[in-house]
């Protein structure tokens, strides 16, 4: 009865149940509505004031370039109080949207690409600190489901917010979706602004974050005598990278996720590709393809906690490539049945990877470095994703897509199995 009552009271459900979880959940919910709307509009927006194409597509630039500036940014997050950061990056985001309005001409788009990269910072600033706090607001044995719940409300939002910017925009302008942007974002610094923090929010306190419910390792700070804030200037931003490479644990799964990411990169400049030369479909059908992608991605979310649990990180995460690259697999088949289940394992596969680099780096890095850690793990594994974008666009017309898709299914085997033959024991139980 006791063992019945103790696994009830895991998973989503706790999840859910805390105060805390619950809150920081709704704050990802609103700003993800208002974040995703306006990532597609904003590229709407420019080419329908210029006209060119080249400079819309720059707009997902501009919100992906201060990745690039990942463990600065990071290191900044750990010297500052983690719910500040959140607070105050969603108020400046807020400040900055309304600002748009004035974007009425071709000759000033160039606003809307500055705004949209201070967007962008504050949003790698917010990860950061995220990532440092959700330990200890949430709790070392809940992170794999908040995780998880996190990118299934992200995902969430990608299914239904971007119809909605279309709608308005198409309707009223861009000027309306700006505004409900920065309304969302006032929103969730409201709900940021209540979370209850055990312990003290200030890095220089996260020596104790293991006694407060912090990650697993958390501890390990007082143990090692690091104290305050850790290595300051060019050492401090490095302190993210050199945590993550002197850890055996995640030195693999890093590397496996920026793997991943890059086929995964690959394999989204082939879609259109794939409804056209493989399933002889219209553009159109590209939608329905990452619809059922997105359904996959939001059903990950939901189970990833309950078998993080069940099986070590790194199964999980070759598991989670070997998914998608059997999903990438079976979309160079030309059946529409084939190319939807692709789509659905490349959704849930693709996330399991993500999901797993994220709550390992929470659990295996000390309080204090967490945030510029878990920025640097972002950047490592979300950049090769964009380079791989821009890579597969020339790709495509030069090389047959069915010959691409076979090449990135090989690859994630790999990337699972090498994943998977790490696991071994040494010879000499090394």
């Amino acid at each position: 009865m006791r063992t019945r009552i103790a696994r009830e009271t895991w998973g989503t459900g706790r999840v859910l149940r805390d105060r805390n979880a619950g809150l920081y959940l709704l704050g990802v919910v609103v700003s993800g509505f208002g974040t995703s709307a306006m990532w597609l509009v904003s590229g709407v927006w420019v080419k329908s004031l210029t006209g060119s194409d080249s400079l819309a597509a720059l707009t997902v630039f501009a919100l992906w370039a201060p990745l690039l500036a990942g463990p600065a940014l990071g290191a900044l997050a750990d010297r500052l109080p983690r719910r500040l950061v959140l607070v105050a990056g969603s108020l400046v985001t807020a400040a900055l949207l309304p600002l748009l309005l004035l974007v009425d001409s071709a000759e000033r788009v160039w606003l809307l690409f500055v705004v949209l990269f201070v967007y962008g910072t504050c949003g790698v600033l917010h990860d950061a600190a995220e990532a440092a706090l959700v330990p200890r607001v949430v709790g070392a044995g809940l992170i794999g489901d908040f995780n998880g719940l996190r990118l299934t409300a992200s995902e969430g939002m990608k299914l239904l917010a971007p119809l909605a910017g279309a709608a308005l925009f198409a309707r009223f302008g861009g000027a309306p979706v700006a505004l409900l942007d920065a309304v969302t974002f006032v929103l969730a610094a409201g709900v940021f602004a209540v979370l209850r923090i055990p312990g003290d929010d200030r890095p220089e306190r996260a020596g104790g974050a293991g006694e407060a419910g912090g990650a697993g390792k958390a501890g390990e700070a007082g143990e090692t005598g690091e104290t305050g804030h850790g290595p300051g200037g060019f050492a401090g931003v490095l302190e993210g990278a050199r945590r993550l490479w002197a850890s055996p644990a995640l030195r693999p799964l890093v590397a496996a996720g920026a793997a991943v990411m890059f086929l995964a990169g690959l394999n989204g400049a082939s879609v259109y590709a794939v409804a056209d030369d493989v399933l002889g479909r219209p553009p159109a059908w590209v939608g329905v393809l990452y619809a059922v992608q997105g359904a996959g991605s939001v059903l990950s979310g939901l189970v990833a906690g309950a078998l993080l649990r069940r099986m070590p990180v790194a199964v999980f995460t070759a598991a989670g490539a070997a998914l998608f690259a059997v999903g990438v697999g079976a979309r160079a088949l030309p059946y529409d049945a084939a190319g939807l289940a692709g789509s659905a394992l490349i959704g849930f596969g693709l996330p399991c990877v993500l999901i797993a680099v994220l709550t390992a780096v929470q659990r295996e890095v000390p309080e204090s470095s967490l945030g510029r850690a878990a920025a640097t793990a972002n950047t490592l594994v979300y950049v090769p994703n964009a380079l791989a974008l821009a890579f597969g666009a020339g790709l495509m017309a030069l090389v047959d897509v069915r010959a691409v898709l076979a090449a990135v299914t090989v690859a994630g085997g790999a990337v699972a199995l090498l994943l998977v033959a790490g696991l071994r024991p040494r010879p000499g139980g090394a």
